[in-house]
């Protein structure tokens, strides 16, 4: 199932354009998320607080405050706003609260509440929550039941995904419409809680971006052929492993080796005989891989010495499939002649920054990357006219041609040396054996996310998960995969 995700521009004119709808927007909304409401909570003798903010996030609550009365559960609603100032549908939704008899307080209520609505703020938040509103939700942080946050956590940026300033911690998120990018990335995941998409019956033409899920690459999970070979499945080349940071390009190399590359050359700057962990891979000279390779990845334990440089002006040269991780990113910063190289590039070329190396590329601080990490991601893409996964949590891939990505699989696991190191690999493997450019990065990026998932539910992890145990997941699951397509 595709998810769509949707900028709030977008969002705006959709709710302009159904404006008049019958029934109405925000009672169509209101409707959805009671059913989840009384889905959490099935307990009828302990009562539900709905807090409303002032805007029409505020109306969905008012809704929903008299949909579950009428389903016969005691609700109280809290009220932080003018009841004067309030936009013409919240009024109305208001009034048809009020006509219910319903209790509505000005100020935070004591209680044993099982479960509390958060309708404080909605997706047009842009700025810290302050006063009266940044107290409740504290309070509503603090209280010990579940929260279900209607359309976006109030507090959360809903296109970055920041939390500038408090955030209600919500258990469960009704997001209306479509997903919006803060769910997704930075401090979005961890805020949300489950996500549950609710489209209210609405037709989206185009969406601005996609959850990456299976159906971007179920066509290409095909069953090998009985009648092949090794040269079926191309050839990888490894370039990196300066002395010191050789696990680096092994890592690499056996990730590629086991997600089914037919072979894998390791070009080792560093002087290293075999990998008696993994003997199945070639290493060689980095000077002899070029002409053996079908796909080139550089940078993994790379180094910026010369010979890196010299190394990756080679690889910019050839007319192959290239991904650039690594030190092969940050070289691209210290001279010219490569990006002029880079930009001739006719073949698909990745890039596979973490932020720190895509805020070098960009030429600003890593606050400021991961301050707007979809922005990033496709001035990346832009720039270089490359493919891109800007890797952290939410990872974002930009495809040359506009098109962009989030990725929900994954864990803190993946925070730890060398799982970007296996990503190469992951990827480079796929392109040897003849995935279309973006659908190989996808199903990369999800599946070495879906890798650290299952370890972690092996218990492998997340605290202590290493790079090298993701790789056997992974080829696990795609081979699952291809067995069930």
């Amino acid at each position: 199932m595709r998810r769509p995700i949707l900028n709030i521009s977008s969002l705006r004119a959709i709710e302009s354009r159904e404006a008049n709808a019958n029934p109405p927007l925000m009672e169509r909304a209101g409707m959805v998320a009671t059913q989840i409401a009384l889905e959490m909570f099935a307990d009828t003798s302990r009562d539900i607080l709905v807090v409303a903010g002032p805007g029409n996030n505020g109306g969905d609550g008012f809704v929903m405050a008299r949909l579950l009365k009428q389903a016969g559960r005691n609700v109280t609603v809290a009220f932080c706003g003018d009841q004067e100032k309030l936009p013409l549908d919240t009024r109305l939704a208001h009034s048809a609260w009020q006509a219910t008899s319903g209790c509505t307080l000005g100020a935070f209520p004591d209680g044993d509440f099982g479960l509390i609505v958060d309708a404080l703020f909605g997706i047009g938040l842009s700025r810290p929550i302050e006063g009266m509103a940044k107290e409740w939700i504290t309070r509503i942080n603090a209280t010990p039941c579940p929260v279900l946050s209607i359309d976006i956590p109030s507090g959360l940026n809903a296109e970055t995904g920041i939390a500038a300033g408090p955030v209600v911690q919500a258990d469960c998120t009704a997001s209306f419409i479509a997903l919006k990018p803060g769910m997704l990335t930075a401090d979005g995941p961890d805020l949300c809680g489950k996500l549950i998409h609710c489209s209210l019956d609405i037709t989206i033409p185009c969406a601005d971006g996609e959850e990456i899920s299976p159906a971007h690459f179920h066509r290409h999970l095909k069953p090998r052929r009985r009648n092949s070979h090794k040269g079926s499945f191309g050839n990888v080349a490894i370039i990196g492993g300066a002395s010191g940071m050789a696990g680096a390009a092994l890592l690499s190399g056996r990730a590629a080796l086991k997600l089914g590359a037919g072979r894998v050359y390791v070009g080792m700057l560093d002087t290293l005989a075999v990998d008696t962990t993994q003997p199945e891979l070639m290493l060689r000279s980095p000077q002899d891989v070029f002409a053996l390779a079908d796909v080139i990845a550089i940078g993994p334990g790379l180094g910026q010495s010369l010979q890196a440089g010299e190394l990756l002006s080679r690889s910019l040269e050839c007319d192959k499939p290239l991904i650039l991780d690594a030190d092969a990113l940050n070289l691209l910063t210290q001279g010219t002649v490569l990006l002029r190289k880079l930009a001739v590039r006719s073949a698909p070329t990745f890039m596979t920054p973490h932020p720190a190396e895509a805020a070098r590329l960009l030429g600003m601080s890593t606050e400021q990357v991961q301050a707007d990490r979809l922005a990033s991601a496709k001035a990346l893409a832009q720039r270089f006219h490359t493919h891109v996964v800007l890797k952290g949590c939410g990872s974002i891939v930009v495809c040359p041609d506009g098109r962009w990505f989030i990725n929900t699989t994954g864990n803190p696991g993946l925070a730890s040396a060398g799982t970007g190191d296996v990503l190469t690999g992951m990827l480079a493997a796929l392109l040897a054996q003849g995935w279309e450019a973006s659908a190989a990065l996808l199903v990369a990026v999800h599946l070495h996310g879906a890798a650290a998932d299952y370890c972690a539910s092996q218990e492998i992890g997340p605290v202590g998960l290493t790079a090298g145990e993701l790789i056997h997941s992974a080829r696990q699951i795609l081979n699952d995969w291809i067995a069930k397509a």
